[in-house]
């Protein structure tokens, strides 16, 4: 019999395809998270990171929470809490991400995963937070309580990519909290409890101009500042750490920009490096700033720093390594705007859902299936930690 005769005969497809039903929670993770891609929230657009922080203010506001919309030089956050001032628990997250072609601001999905600018870092991570709230706000309202009773409070910023000082920095100055979850790195079995410092530098090199044909007549400002770097370099070799560095866990030196020369017929009579550097807890790097300026010829100028961050102790955080069974705790050699948190006395880590450590690359995605499991945890979580607060 041919198919189209069995079709007719049974008066349906004897065999249909079974399909798996879709997770509602799954379903509007995902589709807020595609909702917020296509902001393009490049800090080169400071308007769609305003329009973006409102989209979820409408958000927060469609079920009825309570919200503020902070502001701090242009730099829109969004916070939630469970009543003004306070928070037990924390969720952190950011609208902002770096710069990318249009066609990244349209979300694909794709063998499981989602793509697209700000998936992995940080909008699956904004889009999480918010459900998540919503499903408890909902659930308190059923019985009758208030935004008051909830567990936990959300904190979106608008700023991480450039530093944080007008977005957590900002925020962390207008409540308290117990703990803190800074979705913004790790992995479902990686728990971070500890992110490298950053000092940034400007090594500035000077010289005589002269005329590209005369050398000799001049002194080459770009000669001078290389000569420089080399002698900066050397404080990061592995005989001058002064401590065992495991998986790279390690101060570090990255040479990121050059500017110098205005043509290429003349010795250029001024030249200047920035420079990242990235260090442990193994290392005093005031000391060291001193030390490296003593050794060049040029100048050395700090632009900025920030300290390394380090969980802490905490109830919240033994009650978390039991919930998410099998995960460790870990190290990341990047930074978040969980530095901010130890200035404020608050115990914290830096958590997420996996996507192939692909940040700001041209196929960013999150896994979609990684996301559901992150819920699912962060939820049971969440109810626990009610028991801690009393």
């Amino acid at each position: 019999m041919s198919w189209d005769r069995m079709i007719r005969f049974f008066g349906r497809n004897p065999f249909p395809i079974k399909r798996k039903k879709e997770n509602p929670i799954m379903h509007d993770i995902v589709a807020l998270t595609q909702d917020l891609i296509r902001f393009k929230t490049m800090h080169s657009n400071p308007d769609e990171i305003r329009s973006c922080a409102q989209f979820i203010g409408d958000y927060l506001k469609s079920f009825g929470a309570d919200y503020t919309l902070l502001e701090s030089n242009g730099v829109p956050s969004v916070l939630t809490l469970p009543k003004s001032g306070y928070t037990p628990i924390v969720l952190m997250s950011h609208i902002d991400v770096v710069d990318a072609p249009d066609d990244l601001f349209e979300p694909k999905q794709k063998g499981g995963k989602l793509y697209g600018r700000g998936a992995l870092d940080d909008k699956y991570a904004v889009a999480l937070s918010l459900v998540l709230f919503k499903t408890h706000f909902e659930a308190l309202r059923k019985q009758g309580k208030i935004q008051a009773e909830m567990p936990f409070g959300v904190l979106i910023t608008g700023d991480e990519e450039v530093g944080g000082s007008n977005g957590v920095q900002h925020a962390l100055k207008q409540f308290k909290a117990d703990f803190a979850i800074a979705l913004d790195g790790g992995g479902l079995n990686n728990i971070v409890v500890k992110e490298k410092g950053i000092f940034r530098l400007k090594l500035i090199g000077r010289g005589k101009a002269a005329h590209g044909s005369t050398p000799w007549l001049g002194d080459n400002a770009v000669e001078n500042l290389m000569a420089d770097y080399g002698r900066i370099r050397g404080f990061f070799e592995p005989s001058e750490l002064g401590y065992d560095a495991e998986d790279h866990w390690r101060r570090t030196l990255n040479l990121g920009m050059i500017q110098a020369g205005k043509s290429i017929n003349q010795v250029p009579d001024y030249a200047e490096a920035q420079l990242d550097i990235r260090f442990t807890e193994h290392d005093d790097m005031d000391r060291i700033f001193k030390q490296m300026k003593k050794r060049i010829r040029g100048e050395l100028v700090l632009v900025s720093k920030a300290p390394l961050f380090y969980a802490g102790e905490s109830p919240y955080l033994d009650l978390l390594l039991k919930v998410a069974e099998g995960a460790t705790t870990g190290t990341e050699h990047g930074a978040s705007d969980a530095r901010y948190l130890s200035d404020h006395g608050i115990p914290g880590v830096v958590w997420g859902a996996d996507g192939d450590r692909s940040h700001h690359a041209a196929d960013e995605h999150i896994g979609i299936d990684s996301v559901l499991r992150l819920y699912d945890l962060l939820n049971e979580y969440l109810n626990r930690s009610v028991a801690l607060g009393k």
